[in-house]
């Protein structure tokens, strides 16, 4: 299978402040790699260095063996244009806390507008996906609604439906229900669980343990901007000797 994402000495740094120390960070393909820690700790501006939304610091990032954001001539990099950026981008779903769903487009043109723009799929080849996804993520009926006539978790699970209509070889999760009321999140994660099986590459950074206990191959704990605990998901959860990661997990359950 080979590694989907490569991450080598990933630095970030806010005003100086560092959020990202030197991540070292293996992701195999087609694994569920589900990333934990207490606010601040760096988790999602790690999934957005990923992506190439934050800028590196220092480090490289690889996603299927291709550098991420930059080219390499010699020793140096050079940032990569928008176009060539976006072009890498589409190759990566990511599902934000917020849905971002276009709000006066309806559900359907809100997940065809990618594929058909930057894709260049015909309108009818996008649509038919786009039908399809609608139908995996149990929103059959609502293809001619708009988003503001969805509750949050409705709107969420067209959010990962418009990311998956890319077919992306990766798929990123930043904390997908916790803008949601309690009694959405469900709805939500039963989706993401199912994704969990299909075989894709996907890195969830969330605060649900017992999703990551069902649904990770792999977990990693952060704090302070390092990794500082990782390992087989079940596993790492019941035999972690790491009393940071230990007094995290006893405030979260």
């Amino acid at each position: 299978m080979g590694e989907a994402i490569q991450l080598r000495k990933v630095t970030k740094k806010f005003s100086g402040i560092t959020i990202l120390d030197g991540i070292d960070l293996d992701i195999p393909a087609g694994s569920v790699t589900v990333i934990l820690g207490p606010s601040g700790s760096g988790k999602s501006t790690l999934l957005r260095c990923i992506n190439h939304l934050e800028k590196l610091d220092g480090g490289t990032i690889r996603i299927g063996g291709e550098l991420v954001g930059y080219k390499q001539v010699g020793n140096a990099l050079y940032e990569l244009n928008s176009k060539q950026i976006a072009a890498q981008r589409s190759r990566t779903g990511m599902v934000f806390q917020q849905f971002n769903l276009f709000p006066h487009r309806t559900v359907l043109q809100n997940i065809i507008d990618a594929p058909v723009r930057v894709k260049k799929q015909s309108r009818q080849q996008a649509t038919a996906k786009a039908r399809a996804l609608l139908q995996q993520v149990g929103l059959a009926t609502r293809e001619d609604d708009w988003p503001q006539q969805l509750s949050g978790g409705q709107q969420q699970r067209v959010a990962i439906a418009r990311a998956l209509a890319m077919d992306p070889e990766v798929m990123l999760f930043d904390e997908p229900t916790s803008a949601l009321d309690p009694e959405l999140v469900g709805e939500v994660l039963q989706v993401i669980k199912k994704l969990a099986h299909s075989g894709i590459t996907m890195v969830i950074v969330t605060h649900e343990v017992g999703f990551a206990r069902e649904v990770a191959d792999n977990i990693i704990f952060m704090e302070e901007g390092k990794i500082v605990e990782s390992g087989p998901g079940k596993t790492v959860l019941d035999e972690t000797q790491n009393i940071r990661f230990r007094h995290f997990l006893s405030t979260v359950l």
